[in-house]
């Protein structure tokens, strides 16, 4: 219920964001505009927005017969998590990433790069999987996927914004100023969204499929694999869809600096902690 909750505001919050950018584009009639793409944009992530999502990633759909391994383990991890059986996909990247997308758990899909699937161990791999569907399980994966449709919206409209510029309600030409701040803003704006609901999702993400993994020094040894190969492995299609960085297991961007201080993660280093303390203690309420 909480999800929906998060989810409805997170909607709320984005569609004031358009009505702000029509404003600044048209005034009134910008204002009007923006709302009914807002809401197309709101019907159209839904229903659609991880259909975009694993298109973005040129992602292809797998079996039993194309992955027998990978499939096998996805559906004995959805069993043990009491979940209908996501659909299965893999991208042909080197980087070792994956994610969960969909609007509910029966219409669930989960990811890995081909890299993923080479740097780690089967045990490994359980983990990561494991993770992915507590994100299905807690209903994250509507939230995560909105939030990065609706985020890339707004970016491209912002840049819309300010390439240009904007009218007030009697048509003269707004402030050239507001326009460089409504782009910078906007979708700086939306990622403090995607970065208030992601921190202490991941962590809980983890928690959750340390549970269903029932290993979660596996899920920490993934994290720290992970974490040291996709340093040096590039990742255009992340880099490119940047407002997806949420998405992933690990953050795939590149950006160091000031970009860190918008991570859409918690620091892998405490991820492993606080699932080492669960392996030593046996306990998954942590």
């Amino acid at each position: 219920m909480f999800n929906w909750v998060k989810t409805a505001m997170l909607m709320a919050a984005i569609t004031a964001l358009f009505i702000v950018l029509g404003n600044l584009l048209g005034g009134q009639r910008g204002m009007v505009i923006a709302l009914v793409i807002a809401v197309g944009m709101n019907f159209f992530s839904y229903w659609f927005s991880d259909k975009m999502v694993l298109k973005m990633y040129n992602a292809h759909e797998v079996d039993e017969n194309s992955a027998p391994q990978f499939y096998r383990m996805i559906r004995e991890l959805s069993t043990r998590a009491n979940l209908p059986m996501p659909r299965v996909y893999l991208i042909d990247e080197n980087a070792p990433n994956a994610f969960a997308t969909g609007r509910n758990p029966e219409h669930a899909a989960v990811a890995a790069t081909t890299g993923i699937l080479r740097v780690l161990s089967e045990r490994e791999m359980r983990g990561v999987m494991a993770h992915e569907l507590s994100h299905v399980k807690h209903r994250d994966i509507l939230l995560s996927t909105i939030s990065a449709t609706m985020a890339g919206a707004i970016s491209a409209l912002a840049n819309f914004a300010f390439l240009f510029g904007g009218r007030d309600s009697e048509g003269r030409s707004s402030n050239p100023i507001a326009g460089i701040a409504m782009m910078i803003l906007a979708p700086l704006a939306a990622g403090l969204i995607q970065m208030a609901i992601s921190r202490a999702r991941e962590f809980e993400a983890d928690r959750g499929g340390a549970e269903i993994s029932g290993d979660p020094q596996a899920l920490a040894s993934a994290l720290e694999k992970i974490h040291r190969y996709a340093s040096g492995t590039p990742f255009p299609t992340a880099e490119e869809h940047p407002t997806t960085a949420q998405m992933m297991i690990m953050n795939p961007l590149s950006g160091h600096g000031v970009a860190n201080l918008f991570s859409t993660h918690p620091s892998t280093e405490e991820r492993v902690a606080r699932l080492m303390q669960m392996a030593r203690t046996g306990r998954f309420d942590i």
